[in-house]
């Protein structure tokens, strides 16, 4: 997935500052509200992995149940007899327009699977959690996708199921893949140009890292299904050329986890998606660079 790794910082000074008062002024305006979990129930989530892949899915169900995610707003969607489920939860907005926030569970036989992707997938019912104590915008949707490790069935099943007015309706695709090797990253080459600078806008105004890792050569991800169609869409992650090893391999353990940083990547992802929820996170335009 990282070979010939291009880093390189977002968008330039004068976009950063744009960027960065914006937020302030939504914050401001009351516009972006979440709640941060303790550290100990983010590592509790993570430390509650089975490797099996058809348990996993259990017990993401059981922790958007706890999260206050059930009944007509818990799903599951039959991809293959076979593989286990989709799994689906709805956090309602006030209009229909979708905020997508994705992750696979699955993981290959080799190690336990737990930085890619349980790292990603547990984090979806604390994202719920966060976000649903204030009513919302946008109507969220967290899809805990099957078998990525086998060519991204669940996340293409769930893509293509959806109908033309349904897709036209998603106005961001958000993908985690890989958390907590190091600081968090996100594949720029194949993000939306807005999706990518309120990132960094966010991820400045709360003073957490970020930078670009982009894996055009070697992989792909859940966020790619949702190209074909013309979504705006982002992934997410955290993997570099030194950290690629662990993926695929026996060294995909618990032990990987840096605590630290995967805490403030959960951090940053609860802010990013409260700003995207904004009229300002989602609509908003740079403006052209200024003449000098």
């Amino acid at each position: 997935m990282l070979s010939g790794i291009l880093k390189s910082r977002l968008v330039p000074p004068w976009l950063r500052i744009v960027l960065l008062l914006g937020f302030l002024a939504a914050c401001a305006a009351a516009q972006v509200q979440f709640e941060v979990l303790d550290r100990e129930v983010i590592a509790a989530r993570l430390e509650g992995f089975s490797r099996k892949n058809d348990e996993r899915e259990a017990i993401l169900r059981q922790m958007f149940v706890q999260s206050g995610c059930k009944d007509d707003k818990l799903s599951e969607q039959t991809v293959k007899n076979k593989l286990p489920p989709n799994l689906i939860c709805v956090l309602p907005g006030e209009t229909n327009a979708v905020i997508l926030v994705g992750a696979h569970s699955d993981h290959v036989d080799a190690g336990d699977g737990v930085v890619d992707n349980w790292s990603g997938a547990c984090l979806l019912p604390s994202l719920y959690s966060s976000l649903s104590k204030i009513p919302r915008k946008h109507t969220f949707v967290f899809v805990n996708f099957t078998a990525e490790e086998k060519g991204m069935v669940g996340s293409e099943f769930y893509a293509g199921k959806l109908s033309p007015d349904e897709r036209s309706k998603i106005a961001a695709m958000v993908n985690m893949d890989t958390l907590g090797l190091g600081p968090t990253e996100v594949w720029a080459t194949h993000a939306d140009t807005i999706l990518l600078n309120a990132l960094d806008g966010v991820a400045n105004a709360m003073k957490l890292p970020v930078s670009v890792m982009n894996v055009d050569q070697v992989g792909s991800s859940d966020s790619e299904s949702f190209a074909r169609y013309k979504i705006p869409r982002i992934t997410i992650h955290t993997v570099t050329q030194e950290t690629w090893p662990i993926l695929h391999s026996s060294k995909d353990m618990l032990n990987e986890i840096k605590m630290d940083d995967y805490y403030a990547s959960y951090r940053l992802m609860v802010g990013y998606l409260a700003f995207l929820d904004t009229d300002l996170g989602h609509t908003a335009t740079p403006p052209e660079k200024p003449s000098h």
